[in-house]
């Protein structure tokens, strides 16, 4: 391989990690909304475009998002922002959800990874892009029939885009009156609960083909490039979201995303 070549997927990959974390803790979307998409691109420039690419792109960012979220978690705890109830009540579920996105991966190809991938961003950039805070389908977190419908839901789209709980989690919590900040500090929990039994499900599936230090359908190298990034910025995320209004970013940042979703499912369409 090229070494330079190398050396600047090194170095693109550090700065991913920077801005993945960064938002991770500043918007509660998850650092894999940005690290999944990064990666695919990343992996296919240095020549592994398999049909099993996207599932390495998939496990590699949650293996991220175990460390990302748990430093999120903590930096917001020292707040007061997490919301120890929601987290207890909706684990259960989640987790569930987590490990039946994790056997359907290990069956699909790139291209319907692809294809689910850039649906489900489109539905998250429209929402982060065009929705308000004001809008409210209930005063409080759902229990019961709803919860145990919505907390697997949760589980399984987030394995199926490689992403932690924010981009769903901070929607259904804002939607049931948590207020923003909470659920964004609430949402870094569901990450840790998402990622853990995936990431076990992803290094027991081997893939064909895989790039060096890919372990099962994680690779090492990308793995530490980003955490040593996302260990930083995270906190600095989690302490600007105390700090300014992040709408309008968030709303640029939504129609940011909804490109780099149009840009993938073009890849499978054409």
């Amino acid at each position: 391989m090229d070494v330079v070549l190398l050396l600047q997927m090194g170095a693109l990959l550090l700065v991913i990690g920077a801005f993945g974390g960064l938002l991770a803790g500043l918007l509660g979307v998850g650092g894999g909304i940005v690290l999944v998409p990064a990666f695919y691109y990343a992996f296919v420039g240095l020549g592994f475009d398999g049909p099993e690419v996207m599932r390495l792109c998939l496990g590699t960012s949650l293996a991220t998002i175990i460390v990302t979220s748990i430093r999120s978690v903590m930096s917001h705890n020292k707040k007061g922002a997490v919301d120890w109830d929601i987290l207890k009540t909706w684990a259960p579920g989640i987790v569930i959800g987590a490990i039946l996105g994790t056997l359907l991966v290990a069956q699909l190809r790139t291209s319907a990874l692809q294809a689910i991938f850039g649906v489900l961003a489109v539905i998250v950039g429209l929402y982060m892009a065009t929705g308000r805070n004001h809008w409210r389908l209930g005063d409080a977190m759902p229990k019961g029939v709803l919860r145990a419908i919505l907390s697997p839901v949760l589980g399984f789209l987030s394995v199926l885009m490689g992403i932690g709980g924010g981009s769903f989690g901070v929607p259904v919590m804002s939607l049931f009156g948590v207020p923003i900040h909470r659920a964004v500090a609430t949402a870094a929990g569901f990450g840790v609960i998402i990622a853990v039994p995936a990431v076990v499900g992803f290094l027991l599936t081997p893939m064909q083909d895989a790039p060096p230090f890919t372990i099962g359908s994680v690779n090492a190298v990308a793995f530490l490039l980003v955490i040593a990034m996302t260990l930083i910025t995270a906190p600095m995320g989690a302490a600007l979201a105390h700090r300014i209004d992040a709408k309008p970013l968030k709303r640029g940042f939504g129609v940011f995303l909804i490109l780099v979703a149009l840009n993938m499912l073009r890849k499978v369409l054409f």
